[in-house]
């Protein structure tokens, strides 16, 4: 792949109109679901009159073969070329492709950006063959997506995109940081991020090396990383996007471990992983040993599978379901998850922030419950507010989004229980007390803390000094939960 072609492929695909919207708009919401699903049947049908989007969307994203004449018409003057660089393959009159091209938007400065994403073609459409080869670059995927969604995406001097693969995260990063790193072991892999950083016209270093020795020495304001995280016994072929060949979950362990190295004074390494749950061990035991002292972190367990449920994940993700030795592998697999006494597998995030404490403030939650996508701006909010130390004389506001909930049989004078959930971000719930629910309900600003908790204390008839004692840590963690702020 020679970037050097970039600039006028990215050209001839602004002129077509390829675009995500464009796309979007052509397929129309039963053909776009369907190619979401890897059907191409309703695709297809919505792209037979030969314009240059509707070849370019025949050429790449529903890999059918396309007249060379409408080709040449759609990529004027490259089709040679592209040729020679692999992105298709021309024989007498027709043109496939033999790499992915997708548009992709981003939100970025309040709008929206197109990006063009290369990577390797997609398996399994239309139930054809889905077997990839060990050195597959995997394209725009639920994993990257919500890596994207979790990133931080405040303006920063320099990032590391670690463990790029075909650089998604790389061309995000580029968008907000003044220099970004991207690093993989995957030779394919990095010609594909050279070549998409030159399509979209950023900068962006691109290293060959393991995870964190290409940048020894280095810091960064920002890491993002979607590493090799599948947990499996490691006895078939590995295949690079998703199999690191370290046993079991020390992938994650090891960046966890290793990222405070590689991170300037408040820096943020933001991790997507997949975790051992241990038999009778709670998993947030396990995680909270490998966190770095000193540092903030916030992980998330978003989701459980059993072992049977991952294993047919993987298997099928590796394209085995029905082959001749799927049933030794996954029994292999699962033998090897009882032998290792593995419960369960996590699945979820964890944030590290380089907050310059002393004593690190942490949270692990498990939390599978619906989010405000982005979760980003939320994730930045928790560690501003992590450290907010409340005082007696600090005047604090309910959050707007905040709803209280009552529950208890119908008429009752009093409710069983009192519920405070926000409706953006974490979306959290918090059960209170009727003095948390009180409290709540009056910050608006203008009275302190101090005054609220004493205006109670007379209204149910308390004693205004243990109110203050009893309640003020209840305080401090609406703040630090974001029910409250200042």
């Amino acid at each position: 792949m020679n970037p050097a072609t970039a600039p006028a492929l990215r050209d001839a695909l602004v002129t077509a109109g390829f675009t995500y919207d464009g796309v979007a708009e052509l397929l129309g919401t039963r053909a776009h679901g369907a190619l979401a699903r890897n059907e191409t049947s309703p695709g297809l049908a919505r792209t037979r009159g030969g314009s240059p989007l509707e070849t370019l969307v025949r050429l790449f994203l529903l890999q059918t073969t396309v007249p060379l004449v409408e080709a040449e018409r759609a990529l004027p003057g490259l089709v040679d070329r592209l040729a020679v660089d692999g992105l298709v393959a021309q024989s007498v009159g027709e043109v496939a492709a033999r790499l992915d091209c997708r548009p992709y938007a981003v939100g970025h400065d309040g709008g929206d950006v197109d990006l063009w994403v290369v990577s390797d073609l997609t398996p399994g459409l239309d139930g054809g063959p889905h077997r990839v080869g060990a050195d597959h670059v995997l394209g725009i995927s639920p994993a990257s997506t919500s890596l994207a969604q979790l990133t931080l995406r405040g303006e920063v001097g320099s990032a590391l995109d670690l463990g790029t693969g075909c650089g998604v995260q790389a061309l995000h990063l580029a968008r907000h940081s003044g220099r970004v790193v991207a690093t993989d072991v995957n030779a394919r892999a990095l010609a594909v991020t050279r070549f998409n950083a030159a399509l979209n016209g950023v900068e962006v270093d691109v290293r060959d090396g393991s995870f964190f020795e290409p940048v020894r020495g280095e810091r960064f304001d920002l890491i993002a990383t979607n590493p090799p995280f599948v947990i499996s016994p490691a006895t078939g072929e590995r295949l690079v996007y998703r199999d690191s060949g370290l046993p079991g979950d020390r992938v994650v362990e090891d960046i966890v471990r290793t990222a405070p190295r590689h991170l300037n004074p408040g820096g943020w390494c933001q991790v997507l992983a997949n975790w051992v749950i241990e038999r009778d061990r709670p998993w947030d035991e396990r995680l909270a040993g490998w966190l770095p002292e000193g540092y903030d972190a916030l992980v998330v367990q978003r989701e459980v599978l059993d072992p049977a449920s991952y294993v047919e994940l993987w298997l099928k993700d590796a394209g085995l379901h029905g082959s001749p030795d799927y049933l030794t592998r996954y029994d292999t697999w699962l033998s090897w998850f009882d032998d290792q006494g593995i419960e369960a597998v996590g699945f979820g995030w964890i944030n590290l922030h380089e907050a310059g404490g002393s004593d690190g403030r942490t949270e692990l939650l498990s939390w599978p419950y619906d989010v405000e996508q982005p979760i980003a701006e939320a994730v930045g909010a928790w560690g501003a507010a992590v450290r907010a130390d409340v005082g007696l004389d600090d005047h604090l506001r309910l959050r707007p989004d905040v709803v209280q909930e009552t529950y208890g049989p119908v008429g009752a004078e009093d409710p069983e229980s009192i519920v405070l959930r926000q409706q953006v971000g974490f979306r959290r719930a918090r059960t209170v007390d009727t003095v948390e629910a009180a409290l709540a309900g009056t910050c608006d600003g203008d009275l302190s803390v101090g005054q609220i908790l004493d205006a109670l204390a007379v209204l149910l008839d308390l004693d205004a000094a243990e109110v203050r004692t009893t309640y003020l840590p209840a305080v401090q963690d609406l703040v630090r939960q974001s029910f409250l702020t200042r």
